[in-house]
């Protein structure tokens, strides 16, 4: 469990779900020290909880590149959410190398840094684009999870833990695809859809907000929490969105890295995720090589829970049109977006 009061430490603290943790945190009377390298993003988070919260939130410039810098900042700290990343899918296959600097190196310094400074818990958001990757985006990611995985096997004598949480596409962030459509919209264009068949898994800011909580307060070492979300065709979103069935668009096909559907949780891994309720918690495979204290608490835990029958995509048990409807609802996007 996250301690009351405890000093919480939050990279890509300027992000669209950085800064949703950041708020939240502060609400629960802790201490945030927002760690970003935008001294505009920071001074932003300054301006909207300083006078709220005072003391309570404190400001950190720095790259994750920078694992020195890194060291500094978690002196003193308890938990760590890592949020800071290059995620956009079609920028990062034309700067793989600096995808591999932030996304792989960067992860790296949390490791080592956070184990340096006796941190008690890290939380690493990752992607459902890390599960069979066709991206450069999903390979980072899916090293990084390996990466925060691994950790639980070599940190000695540290208690430090490591583990990860798994989005899909959350709903109207920067560069969402909600962003995309109002915009569109506003300036009189066809709405861009990729392909027809494609298909995502959408997840609200409270609900990724709520599973990095749920991963903090629940986390043994090495696995990963995914939360059960909803899954539609674009086209039905785009249905949704505007508010009628036909509307104008154009084709315009997938970017480099992208595929026609997405997947949670892997055939693979079904076996070893346990289901509670609308939680699931992927078990490492590497058990064999973990502390005897971890794999106890994973005995202990999970010996007798439920596991998942399959894999979870993004283009099975796909969401009505009704349900879309009350998806966009939930974050206030569900309003006249004809334009008319």
């Amino acid at each position: 469990m996250i301690s009351k009061k405890s000093r919480i430490l939050v990279t890509g603290a300027c992000g669209s779900v950085g800064s949703e943790l950041v708020k939240k945190l502060l609400q629960d009377q802790h201490v945030v020290c927002a760690f970003d390298q935008s001294e505009d993003g920071l001074f932003k988070l300054d301006q909207e909880f300083k006078s709220e919260y005072g003391a309570n939130l404190k400001l950190f410039v720095g790259s994750i590149r920078d694992e020195a810098r890194l060291a500094l900042a978690f002196e003193g700290v308890d938990v760590i959410f890592h949020c800071a990343a290059l995620k956009h899918v079609y920028l990062s296959e034309y700067n793989p190398f600096e995808a591999m600097q932030t996304n792989i190196l960067g992860v790296n310094n949390i490791i080592n840094a956070a184990i340096k400074t006796n941190v008690q818990r890290v939380v690493f958001t990752s992607s459902d684009k890390a599960v069979n990757p066709s991206s450069t985006m999903g390979a980072t990611k899916l090293l990084g999870e390996r990466l925060m995985t691994a950790a639980n096997h070599y940190m000695g004598k540290h208690q430090t833990r490591f583990a990860s949480v798994r989005f899909g596409n959350v709903l109207n962030t920067n560069g969402s695809v909600l962003h995309i459509f109002k915009n569109q919209i506003a300036n009189n264009l066809p709405l861009t859809i990729t392909s027809k068949d494609m298909s995502r898994f959408f997840i609200t800011m409270s609900q990724a907000v709520d599973l990095c909580l749920h991963a903090g307060n629940n986390m043994i070492g090495g696995e990963i929490f995914v939360s059960g979300m909803g899954c539609c065709n674009i086209m039905s979103l785009a249905r949704a969105f505007v508010g009628k069935d036909s509307f104008n668009y154009k084709i315009i096909g997938e970017k480099p890295g992208e595929k026609s559907y997405e997947e949670l949780v892997t055939e693979t891994e079904a076996q070893r995720t346990v289901c509670e309720g609308n939680l699931y918690t992927i078990i490492p495979d590497s058990l064999d090589v973990m502390p005897s204290g971890i794999v106890d608490s994973y005995m202990k835990a999970y010996d007798k829970a439920p596991r998942l029958s399959g894999p979870l995509r993004s283009d099975q048990n796909m969401l009505t049109e009704r349900e879309i409807g009350s998806m966009l609802q939930s974050v206030g996007n569900f309003e006249d977006n004809t334009g008319e």
